[in-house]
């Protein structure tokens, strides 16, 4: 008990100290390190900052969109100033997507800690919030947008002015009825809690109210049977729904009342149905649910392509946080592009191309820090190897030091089995893939073939902006040591039937997406740093199976007696087809694209279906003018799907414009088979693939066999 309250008062004083404010360097280069003063809002949800010279001008970021903090020289920025300022001093905050990290160095090691437990509190805090608070938080932190002289208070002009940056273009006098009503203390102006209230008014949902009705057996509450009911006839779940009804109302129902007497009223029924349980993804395919002992190349395996750029694939930069990055959503096979470097040092970057290089050795640790932290599954490492001899002497002394354990290296020397191991028997292991020394009769310095990728990429690349033409080897000598390392052996792709009849279970290829396109009708190389359609769908795929990195191929593409012919799926023994209805009912708080304060969106709804080619479809619906609140489109798609297993969902948000390219406001993709019936929210994605919540359109949902 004494050491829980010496760690909140700990706690507390951290919180006291950021409130205070003080001064940090921000870190963006050895040459630019500036003062900016930092502060912790009273909500504890914000932080503001603002340069030294600045007077009142306060930018500020939320504590929720911060992902991580590190603490010490754990960033290329801090670790290129190491030499000035010391480890105990410096911490980064790394941002959910795509925004670029945040490097601070404080005054002293004390300070420094204040910071970094101060804000890993407060972000505990949140993760531990139920969806209801969440969503408190969300308006609080619109209301402190709108709260510009930071009084607490906002008046009626503020409030129509934050609803138009909420995407809500609404009767002002029907808005200024419901802030009356909310203003409790007859003020005129919201304080934080009146203004949550307004809003809660402001967004009650009448198809919800509606459904709630259609069920309750009085009008005002669903009891216990009533629920079971709704579960049973809606959402199709069965005969455990009277069990599981009792279980939601005990998870979801705000009132204690209501709770003890074993009902749901219509809070409770909301708070249901956008939660997770309320999802189109089915929770139960969310964790772990696959048979994980099957042969390694049973799997879809999530992998990414030139893993090290962070931006352009010709003049971008390269960096270790890439990989962080990658590894933390739950990417297994990283690639690494290793060239000769200066001091017998070999180097990664996008070989004949302006991308800058890092050390290899500074990017095989942190693959050691970070290969297992998203998935404990193995890590597949493609070495695309460019370097001499001698310097890949140094590429296996580094492997072999840094990686240690990790490593796999059992099977190295050993015969090739007839199958390679499962993905179970590989947990936490790093496995090389690579060029390898072939049979024994071959020479030691065995000659392999380059790839042709940078050639590739130089068609593509503009004239005045021609790489270095460095002289490239069509030939090149291995070193023994490094091809021992090599678990899996990159080879020459012949054809498809070749690889069926001959190809060794450790034989891999790779190919460009020009190539793949040609042989497979579809783009199969993936970067992650790129967002866009296909990174979704690879995100989609790969969020079932506990996010592991790893999803099991449906049974028609492991069986070797019966070849699945995706041109004609009605030719397999257990063709059944299904009929996939979509009923797209509404949309809620939608972000806006412009930040434009009367910019309102039209949105739209595409529903898109990716799988063999009979499968392929899109539909959509019409646009709703000027709401990004609250649209009701209730329009129903329907869709045949011809191969249940290999399909996948991608729902569509757009605003509609019809003299330019549709604006994309958020998606969400999944496998066919992780969809729930019934009614269901589908929570919107960034470009990033970051959660927009609240951010979702609410859908019913039927499948039936034809």
């Amino acid at each position: 008990m004494e050491s829980l309250q010496t760690d909140c008062g700990r706690s507390h004083q951290n919180l006291e100290v950021m409130k205070a404010g003080m001064f940090l360097r921000k870190v963006k280069s050895r040459m630019w390190k500036r003062q900016r003063h930092y502060k912790l809002q009273e909500d504890c949800k914000t932080v503001a900052y603002k340069s030294s010279w600045a007077i009142n001008s306060y930018s500020t970021f939320s504590i929720s969109d911060v992902e991580a903090v590190r603490e010490g020289h754990q960033s290329e920025m801090l670790l290129s100033v190491a030499d000035e300022f010391p480890a105990d001093r410096c911490f980064t905050l790394v941002f959910c997507g795509r925004k670029g990290n945040l490097d601070l160095v404080a005054e002293t090691a004390e300070e420094a800690q204040a910071w970094i437990q101060g804000v890993r509190a407060l972000m505990e805090n949140i993760e531990n919030m139920d969806e209801s608070t969440k969503l408190d938080q969300w308006i609080s932190d619109w209301f402190s947008k709108a709260d510009r002289n930071k009084d607490g208070r906002i008046n009626f002009r503020e409030t129509k002015k934050l609803l138009k940056m909420m995407n809500v273009d609404m009767n002002e006098e029907h808005a200024y009825c419901l802030f009356t009503r909310a203003d409790k203390s007859e003020s005129r102006t919201l304080e934080d809690q009146e203004f949550v209230e307004f809003y809660k008014m402001l967004t009650e949902r009448k198809e919800v109210l509606d459904l709630f009705q259609d069920y309750s057996s009085d009008g005002q509450i669903l009891s216990q049977c009533d629920l079971e009911e709704f579960l049973r006839e809606e959402q199709l779940e069965g005969e455990a729904s009277y069990e599981h009804a009792l279980q939601l109302i005990d998870r979801y129902e705000p009132s204690n009342a209501a709770r003890m007497n074993h009902s749901m009223s219509i809070d409770g029924f909301l708070m249901y149905l956008t939660s997770p349980e309320g999802s189109i993804f089915n929770p139960e395919r969310q964790g772990f649910f696959q048979d994980m002992s099957q042969p390694l190349a049973h799997y879809y395996i999530s992998s990414s392509h030139n893993t090290y750029l962070m931006e352009d694939q010709l003049k971008g930069p390269s960096s270790v946080e890439a990989y962080i990055q990658a590894l933390k959503r739950g990417c297994r096979c990283v690639e690494v592009d290793c060239w000769n470097g200066p001091n017998g040092e070999p180097v990664v970057y996008h070989g004949h191309t302006f991308t800058s290089k890092i050390l290899l050795k500074d990017v095989i640790t942190t693959i050691a820090n970070y290969a297992f932290k998203a998935s404990e599954y193995p890590l597949i490492v493609s070495i695309e190897n460019h370097c001499s001899i001698e310097q890949q002497e140094v590429m296996a002394r580094l492997f072999r030091d840094i990686l240690g354990n990790l490593l796999l290296t059992s099977t190295a020397d050993a015969k090739v089995a007839s199958e390679l191991p499962s993905p179970e028997a590989l947990k936490r292991k790093i496995l090389l893939k690579g060029k390898k020394i072939g049979n024994e009769s071959e020479s030691l310095t065995g000659e392999v073939s380059d790839e042709d990728e940078a050639a590739e990429m130089n068609k593509d690349c503009p004239a005045s902006e021609s790489p270095p033409t460095d002289a490239k080897k069509s030939k090149q000598n291995l070193c023994k040591e490094l091809s021992d390392l090599m678990f899996c052996k990159s080879v020459h792709f012949n054809s498809f039937e070749h690889s069926r009849t001959s190809a060794k279970p450790d034989e891999m290829s790779s190919f460009s997406e020009s190539k793949a396109r040609k042989y497979s009708k579809e783009a199969v190389a993936l970067n992650f740093q790129t967002a866009g359609m296909e990174m979704d769908l690879n995100d989609g795929l790969f969020t079932q199976n506990g996010c592991s990195g790893y999803v099991l191929k449906p049974e028609i593409l492991c069986n070797r007696e019966r070849l699945f012919d995706p041109e004609k799926p009605e030719e397999r023994e257990d063709y059944h087809p299904l009929l996939f209805s979509v009923k797209i009912i509404s949309g809620q708080q939608l972000p806006k694209v412009r930040q434009k304060e009367w910019s309102i969106v039209d949105p739209l709804v595409r529903v898109e279906i990716y799988g063999v080619p009979l499968d392929q479809a899109k539909q959509e619906t019409n646009y709703i003018d000027n709401n990004g609140f609250n649209p009701c489109w209730n329009e129903s798609l329907q869709f045949k799907i011809h191969t249940p297993e290999l399909a996948l969902v991608r729902f569509v948000v757009e605003d509609y414009d019809k003299a330019s390219r549709n604006d994309f406001i958020g998606q969400n993709t999944l496998p066919f088979n992780c969809i729930q019936p019934g009614y269901r929210h589908v929570h919107l994605l960034s470009k990033d693939g970051m959660s927009i919540h609240p951010s979702s359109i609410y859908v019913h949902i039927k499948i039936a066999e034809l």
